[in-house]
């Protein structure tokens, strides 16, 4: 574990790459198989932008039933967590009682599709949490990918509205609902459909070292859609 002592963590929501369970509006685009070597690469550069940061503890917040499969992929630096409860509301709380809890340390989630995100975005996210209750990315959709706070608030998050395009306005209404200062990163998106993967591919190209286990899939899988574009093309 990296940096146990410090007052930043740094939380990855994830879950273990199964087929049909992670990224699943990728689909039919993608197959499941397909999806799920994608993820782990994602996951594994989101892993490695993580521990690029200075003093900050690194970990993963997942269903516990997921554990043992993302220590194994994720090693020994990096805490794998259980979350209390079923979905990504009860992931999200219980990333801030366990990491924030009573020693009010400054915890950041973010998403494990996100190894394209900038590091400077997430230097900035805790630095502006030092000055708010909560920290909010929001995303082009209307989600948000990065949410902190120094406290656990188990209110703030609820399942209604995730993953929909009210998710970011619902998190600040309930934020306003019990009197929290929030301070907004820069806005940005993550990988849900396929236009945003044909987005983070054109990325990635020009930037592949941002993150090379992503890049080098996506080349792959470009390659072989144009041969599979060329050899329908040639019937």
């Amino acid at each position: 574990m990296r940096s146990a002592g410090g007052d930043r963590v740094l939380v990855i929501m994830g879950k273990a790459p199964r087929p049909g369970a992670v990224k699943t509006r990728l689909a039919p685009a993608l197959s499941p198989t397909a999806i799920s070597a994608f993820y782990c690469c994602l996951l594994e550069d989101t892993l490695a932008l993580a521990r690029s940061l200075g003093d900050v503890e690194t970990a993963i917040m997942c269903p516990e039933a997921d554990v043992d499969e993302l220590a194994h992929l994720a090693g020994s630096e990096v805490s794998v967590i259980g979350q209390k409860g079923e979905g990504l509301a009860a992931g999200l709380t219980s990333v801030f009682a366990h990491f924030a809890g009573e020693r009010q340390r400054r915890t950041i989630a973010f998403n494990s599709d996100s190894p394209h995100l900038p590091r400077s975005v997430l230097e900035a996210a805790f630095e502006i949490l030092a000055a708010h209750d909560l920290v909010v990315g929001p995303t082009h959709d209307g989600g948000y990918y990065l949410v902190g706070a120094t406290a656990p608030h188990p209110t703030l998050f609820a399942p209604d509205g995730l993953g929909t395009s009210s998710a970011l306005e619902r998190l600040l209404s309930r934020a306003r609902a019990l009197e929290l200062s929030v301070g907004l990163a820069d806005r940005f998106y993550d990988i849900d459909v396929i236009d945003d993967l044909t987005r983070l591919a054109a990325e990635l190209r020009v930037a592949p070292a941002h993150a090379p286990r992503t890049a080098g899939w996506l080349e792959e899988w470009e390659l072989a859609a144009a041969q599979s574009s060329t050899n329908t093309e040639d019937r």
